[in-house]
């Protein structure tokens, strides 16, 4: 009645009548491993001896140089599961081969795009172009012009305040040269009359005959060496007031009139580079290059009509400015003089609280921040 169960092939050891372990069925299994194997591997001989449950080698792997007769090469197969292969599916599906023949990836992972890749040294490359291209057709714009060969743009206004500017530049250099000349001259007659001063000073002091003489003419230098640094100090702020105006205000907007005459030398050099191509034939080499030439004359144009326009502008304040500075300047340039010669030195020091002028006082340092607190 009772059923045998089921034997399981991979738990039966066989036994051989003598009661040894038969071990057949190992030699199988090698077998049938060594054929599995690809020839020209290389792989040795692997062989699994098992002995009896009583010696002492039990479980002992023994390797050898393969010495069979090399089995026929059986193909690499490879089966991937299904999450494999659909990801190779998904990868094929992302790249696109355009036309051209350049495989460009859209989808997961860097983006290469070969000809989209701009080389730096190409693009100096480049730009040393244009600049030789735009210096050589203004370098024979300028020498046309010279020559009398070319046409140039001329606003005749504009070019006459640019022209009084410059002429009114020089000239107030030369006032400012002068002035910086009697300042140096002012300096060292007040320098004379202060040790003129204490000389007398001196004498008087040491002669009992003639103190009273020496005395009046020490006390005569003294004052006109102090009224003389007074008007040293108001000449000193009319030359600095006057270079501030000179070198930095006129030389801004002169400047800017450089701006505006190299803008006007491209706006006619494309300009004329433009109607010369007017006048050759139109084919279809010519017609891009006139569309070309047209863009970029265009373009100096804007850029020579915003030029001009900010000379103007600033030719404009600059007029206001110089009127408003040189009014007060000369004003008190005048004031002054007419005091210190006249030898009206409450009007010479009224002068300078006039103009908001402080005079430092020679031989005497700046006070310190401890006395200033």
């Amino acid at each position: 009645m009772a059923q045998e169960s089921p034997k399981n092939s991979a738990a039966e050891i066989p036994v051989t009548s003598n009661g040894e372990v038969d071990d057949s069925h190992e030699h199988g299994f090698n077998r049938d491993l060594k054929r599995s194997l690809p020839a020209g591997l290389g792989l040795s001989e692997t062989q699994i001896t098992s002995h009896g449950f009583d010696s002492t080698k039990e479980g002992v792997i023994e390797a050898g140089a393969f010495q069979g007769s090399p089995a026929p090469p059986l193909p690499s197969v490879m089966s991937p599961s299904r999450v494999a292969a659909s990801r190779l599916a998904q990868q094929g599906s992302d790249l696109i081969v355009p036309a051209g023949g350049q495989r460009t990836q859209t989808k997961g992972g860097p983006v290469i795009l070969a000809d989209e890749i701009k080389n730096p040294a190409m693009e100096k490359l480049e730009l040393v172009r244009k600049w030789s291209l735009n210096t050589y057709k203004c370098t024979r714009q300028i020498i046309s012009e010279k020559l009398g060969r070319g046409s140039r743009t001329v606003d005749l206004e504009l070019e006459a305040q640019i022209d009084i500017l410059r002429d009114n530049k020089k000239k107030y250099e030369n006032i400012l040269r002068l002035a910086q000349t009697l300042s140096t001259q002012l300096f060292q007659m007040v320098h004379t009359q202060r040790q003129l001063g204490d000389a007398f000073a001196d004498l008087s002091l040491k002669s009992l005959e003639l103190h009273e003489e020496f005395g009046y003419n020490a006390d005569t230098q003294k004052l006109l060496a102090k009224n003389g640094e007074t008007l040293l100090g108001a000449i000193n702020f009319f030359i600095a007031s006057v270079n501030t105006l000179v070198n930095k205000t006129i030389e801004d907007t002169l400047m800017t009139v450089k701006q505006y005459e190299s803008a006007r030398i491209e706006y006619d050099a494309y300009r004329t580079d433009l109607e010369e191509l007017n006048l050759g034939p139109r084919d279809a080499n010519t017609l891009p290059k006139i569309e070309q030439s047209q863009h970029l004359f265009q373009a100096h144009k804007e850029k020579y009509d915003k030029m001009r326009n900010d000379v103007s502008i600033k030719l404009k304040f600059l007029e206001e400015n110089k009127v408003k500075v040189l009014h007060n300047q000369l004003v008190l340039f005048h004031n002054a003089i007419a005091a210190y010669f006249a030898g009206n030195q409450k009007q010479l020091e009224q002068t300078l609280k006039q103009f908001h002028i402080k005079l430092k006082t020679p031989g005497v340092d700046a006070p310190s921040w401890l006395e200033e607190q």
